[in-house]
């Protein structure tokens, strides 16, 4: 029920907003490198008669690369103006995918159009030789990419196959940035609709942690629930103490994983308590959890029954949906339960004061959701740190971590509910336009790659009627 069509629209850019964030983010990167090279080329005097100061850039510490929206790897380390003095400044640089870009995370939290002016003036991109931060407004690039992203403003209203209405805004990724829809689609939705319904990205740990802390702070709204969905063959793989075999990403799952023998029950009986740990982390936000059971044709009653007595223990409403198997009507028994909770008035509450100290919110994150022992600071980390909890203009700016979803800890090969670890941060960036400070825990990657099937070696179009096919 929650396939949205027309999917070959959909899947082949819609309205053009990730173009429309392409080209705005990659003006920015326009204007810097090309700055760069006319600073490079001509003394002040020089630049005086064209209308420039010098920024004095620094090509070794740029906080932005380029974007494009596909998977290439290849792409993720560049070398950049390898011609002569009018082919740019040699530096080495990089692309992301362009959900990755900060103008995707400003496009998820602006509040107005003067509010996303205003951000899209204050992106920091790159640094000065004294390590000054350069902003797209320093670069008088930013009121041109406020051009660029007011077709993309409103939500992209869409219907799911069973008639629901849906808005589609924004896609930030979850595990560097918020990874929620818009607060404009939210605040439209609630206008509109009895109830509203807003996707968090990956687990509580990541997805529900940054809605309670970061979104509902910059929109001012407070949900009624929370739904945690949870499958039986996921909550096996955290079975790691009774022996769940691995389930690598990208690999075709295991056939035990599909039944529910004595042993793969054991995985199930171990894993369940991951999903406790993210009942546990929505409970402190004060909101009312639902569990929603995601079930499919090969799971068990008794499967469903291991999952529903370890959360109810914990508080939580818990419900059974088969859409999967039969649409809608599959999903009732969940759709009730939601609305029974929508009932009861949330106590909601923040984890955090803002007006903490950046690196004691860290460490409240990470024990309080992860459930780390504490915080490891590389000595890069803490020199940042010190410099941004001095600054009185960093208050204002969201703690936005930055990890893998595929652990509760930064070790995505870590499963299960981890004990006895600690978190390290070896890095903070900042996204000066969407206002997160964003602590680095692990290694990620903002380009993914292309795998040796893609799924382009199915797309075609049928010459006779002109439709695409294979896309899904």
């Amino acid at each position: 029920i929650s396939l949205l069509i027309p999917m070959t629209e959909f899947s082949l850019g819609l309205t053009g907003d990730i173009n429309n964030i392409m080209n705005a983010h990659n003006l920015a990167m326009v204007a810097a490198t090309s700055r760069l090279q006319h600073e490079f080329n001509y003394n002040d005097e020089q630049l005086a008669k064209r209308n420039l100061k010098r920024l004095d850039i620094d090509p070794k510490n740029f906080e932005m690369g380029w974007i494009m929206d596909f998977c290439a790897q290849a792409l993720r380390h560049i070398i950049i103006g390898m011609g002569g003095k009018m082919d740019g400044f040699m530096m080495k640089s990089s692309f992301g995918i362009a959900v990755s870009s900060e103008v995707m995370a400003i496009l998820s939290v602006f509040t107005s159009l003067e509010d996303l002016r205003k951000r899209l003036n204050e992106m920091v991109v790159c640094y000065d030789k004294k390590g000054n931060p350069i902003t797209t407004g320093d670069l008088e690039v930013g009121n041109a990419m406020t051009a660029w992203m007011l077709p993309s403003i409103n939500p992209t209203l869409m219907q799911t196959v069973e008639k629901q209405p849906c808005f589609v805004h924004a896609g930030p990724f979850a595990n560097i940035a918020v990874g929620q829809s818009s607060i404009v689609a939210d605040q439209i939705g609630l206008k509109m609709f009895d109830y509203h319904i807003t996707e968090s990205g990956f687990g509580a740990d990541i997805g529900f942690e940054k809605f309670w802390n970061v979104k509902c702070r910059f929109s001012g709204l407070i949900p009624n629930v929370a739904v945690l969905t949870a499958t039986v063959r996921g909550l096996k793989h955290h079975g790691v103490n009774t022996g769940a075999l691995p389930c690598p990403p990208g690999k075709p799952i295991p056939k035990e994983y599909f039944s529910a023998s004595k042993e793969t029950m054991k995985w199930l009986e171990d894993g369940v308590e991951n999903a406790v740990h993210h009942v546990r982390s929505i409970k402190k936000a004060g909101i009312n959890p639902v569990v929603c059971i995601n079930s499919f044709h090969f799971d068990s009653d008794e499967e469903h029954a291991v999952i529903r007595r370890a959360c109810e223990a914990e508080g939580a409403r818990v419900a059974v949906s088969r859409h999967w198997q039969f649409g809608g009507e599959g999903a009732l028994e969940f759709a009730d339960a939601v609305m029974e909770a929508c009932k009861e008035k949330p106590n909601f509450r923040f984890l955090y004061p803002n007006e903490l100290p950046l690196r004691q919110r860290v460490e409240i994150i990470a024990e309080q959701v992860y459930g780390a022992d504490g915080v490891d600071f590389a000595p890069e980390a803490i020199a940042k740190a010190k410099r941004f909890e001095a600054d009185p203009k960093y208050n204002e700016y969201a703690t936005m971590m930055v990890k893998t979803h595929l652990s509760l800890t930064h070790d995505p090969t870590k499963k299960g509910t981890p004990k006895g670890w600690r978190l390290p941060v070896r890095d903070f960036l900042v996204y000066g336009g969407a206002k997160f400070i964003c602590p680095v825990c692990g290694a990620i990657s903002l380009m993914p790659g292309t795998g040796s099937d893609p799924a382009f070696r199915r797309v075609d179009v049928d010459v006779k009627s002109g439709k695409v096919t294979g896309l899904f």
